[in-house]
């Protein structure tokens, strides 16, 4: 097996909690530069712009550039450019409205129909706007499928079901653009000059991180704070490469494993 080269970081849940840092997360990356493990932060987050992500790290106290971030956002944007000049209907929030000003913006007969979170946007008759759209032609964009997140009130339901609903109800595939997309791992671990089995990734979601992650050829290790429930981890069939305690733990973690 390849020694490991690179990591790749989620962010919610593993280095933050709304506003809050897990303890330690400087202290492992400062551990990363001095050994000069090159890392990246690869994140689902659908409300903030890549700029806004790093700004949020800096104020915690965390030494990142907006060059070490790939988002679920920039990626869809960067998916749709590919695409020619398509329309779209976007369900993301004001907060990253202005990334997606170079397409035309359509609410009846769009080529792409974006999801991000909105979170109590949601009702019944925009689910149904949506399907009726997705019926006539529209594809279906999802920034991520997650199922949920964690926040200092506990676990929230995600954009995920939203997701699913609308793909059972029209029997149309939501192109995702986030992980567990092979795209966009290999987004990030090209920007490292690393092959995937040189590249292990740390994160909170067994099933889009760490499952996400070794369907892909990068090895898993799976944090236990955020969104981390060991009944969750104990039923689900992904087995990580490994399960520390928190991002303090991980340089152990990778000792180990040189």
């Amino acid at each position: 097996m390849d020694p490991i080269k690179g990591v790749l970081f989620d962010l919610d849940g593993v280095f933050y909690i709304g506003d809050e840092v897990i303890k330690g997360a400087e202290t492992t990356l400062a551990w990363c530069r001095q050994r000069q493990i090159p890392y990246r932060f690869i994140t689902n987050t659908s409300t903030r712009t890549t700029r806004a992500v790093a700004t949020k790290l800096q104020a915690l106290g965390l030494q990142v550039s907006v060059a070490d971030i790939f988002s679920a956002v920039n990626a869809t944007v960067d998916f749709l450019a590919q695409q020619g000049t398509p329309s779209v209907h976007l369900l993301v929030r004001d907060s990253v409205k202005l990334e997606f000003e170079q397409f035309e913006q359509e609410t009846t007969n769009p080529d792409y129909v974006v999801v991000g979170d909105i979170g109590a946007a949601w009702d019944y008759a925009l689910l149904n706007k949506v399907f009726r759209e997705l019926m006539a032609g529209s594809e279906l964009i999802a920034m991520h499928k997650n199922k949920y997140f964690q926040t200092e009130q506990g676990l929230q339901m995600d954009i995920g079901a939203f997701v699913v609903g609308l793909e059972y109800l029209t029997g149309k595939e939501a192109i995702v653009i986030g992980k567990p997309s092979a795209k966009f791992f290999q987004l990030a671990t090209d920007a490292m000059d690393l092959q995937p089995e040189q590249v292990v990734m740390v994160g909170d979601d067994i099933e889009n991180d760490i499952g996400g992650a070794q369907i892909n050829g990068l090895r898993g290790v799976l944090v236990r704070t955020g969104k981390y429930r060991e009944e969750m981890a104990n039923a689900s069939t992904v087995k990580p490469d490994g399960i520390i305690d928190s991002i303090a733990d991980l340089p152990e973690w990778l000792e180990s494993q040189a």
